[in-house]
C-alpha cells in the first residue's frame, strides 16, 4: 500500500468495480467507466441548474454557461463558418466532456480518464469518423478533393497528393496523443513532487525543510495543471473545427 502512494503510475491503473464477462471478453464496468458517467453528469447537471432559471439578469452559473456557449459557437464559426454550426451539439458536447474529465482528474484520489490513449484515440476516431461520413455523404466522391490541393503543378501531384493522404490518417493519432501524452505527463510529474514532500516530511525537521521545495513546485504545478486541462479541450475542440471545415468544404 505505501508503495502505491509513491508509485506515480499507480494513479492510472483501471481496476473493475462491477466484473462482466461476455463470451470471453471483459466488459466490467471500471473506475474508469464510472468517471467517464461522472463527467457526463457533471458536465449536464451544471448546464441543467445553470440554464434552469433562465434571468433576465444573469447568475454566475448562468454567465459560465453562457460564456462556454458563445466561446465554442464562435470557435466553431471561425474554422468553418455558419454551415459548421450545425455540428454546435456535437462539438460543445465533446468540449465539455473533455474539459470535465480533465479538471476531475485534478482531485486527489479521482481518476482522469484522458489521461489513457484508448479513450482519447477513441474520441479522435470519433471525429475523423463524423469528418468522412459526412465528407461523402455531402459531396460524394468530390470530398477526396480535400487531398488534391489546387495549384500544384501536375509533375508534384503524386507527392502532395501522397502527403495530404499520410497527414490525413496521422489526425486521430495526433488528436489523441496530444491532450492523452500532456495529461499524462502532467499528473507524473505532480505525483513525483507530492511523492517528495511525503517521503521528506517523514525524515524529521531537516526533510520537513527539504520539503518546502518541491512543496512549492506541487502547488506550481497544480496551478498549471489546471491551465493545461481547460488548454487541451480548446486544443480537441478547436482541431475537431478544422477537420469539420474541410467535410464542409474540401476544395482548398
Amino acid at each position: 500500500m505505501a508503495a502505491d502512494k509513491v508509485d506515480p503510475i499507480h494513479q492510472f491503473h483501471i481496476n473493475p468495480i462491477v466484473p462482466i464477462h461476455v463470451g470471453g471478453y471483459d466488459l466490467s464496468f471500471t473506475n474508469s467507466s464510472l468517471f467517464m458517467v461522472v463527467a457526463v453528469v457533471v458536465a449536464s447537471g451544471f448546464l441543467f441548474f445553470a440554464t434552469s432559471g433562465r434571468a433576465l439578469v444573469p447568475t454566475r452559473m448562468q454567465s459560465m454557461a453562457e460564456m462556454t456557449y458563445d466561446f465554442v459557437a464562435s470557435m466553431l464559426r471561425d474554422a468553418a463558418g455558419n454551415q459548421g454550426m450545425k455540428f454546435f451539439p456535437f462539438v460543445f458536447s465533446l468540449f465539455m466532456f473533455v474539459l470535465t474529465a480533465n479538471l476531475l482528474g485534478l482531485f486527489p484520489y479521482f481518476f482522469t480518464v484522458t489521461s489513457h490513449i484508448i479513450i482519447t484515440f477513441s474520441l479522435a476516431l470519433l471525429v475523423i469518423g463524423i469528418v468522412i461520413v459526412y465528407g461523402f455523404a455531402k459531396h460524394g466522391f468530390r470530398f477526396l478533393k480535400l487531398f488534391v490541393p489546387s495549384g500544384v503543378p501536375l509533375v508534384l501531384m503524386p507527392l502532395v497528393v501522397a502527403i495530404e493522404i499520410v497527414s490525413f490518417v496521422s489526425r486521430p493519432v495526433s488528436l489523441s496523443v496530444r491532450l492523452f501524452a500532456n495529461m499524462l505527463a502532467g499528473h507524473i510529474t505532480l505525483k513525483v513532487f507530492s511523492g517528495f514532500v511525503v517521503s521528506l516530511g517523514a525524515m524529521g525537521v531537516a526533510g520537513m525543510a527539504g520539503a518546502v521545495l518541491p512543496l512549492a513546485m506541487a502547488v506550481a504545478l497544480s496551478a498549471l495543471e489546471l491551465l493545461v486541462a481547460a488548454l487541451q479541450a480548446y486544443v480537441f475542440a478547436v482541431l475537431t473545427c478544422m477537420y469539420l471545415n474541410d467535410a464542409l468544404h474540401p476544395s482548398h
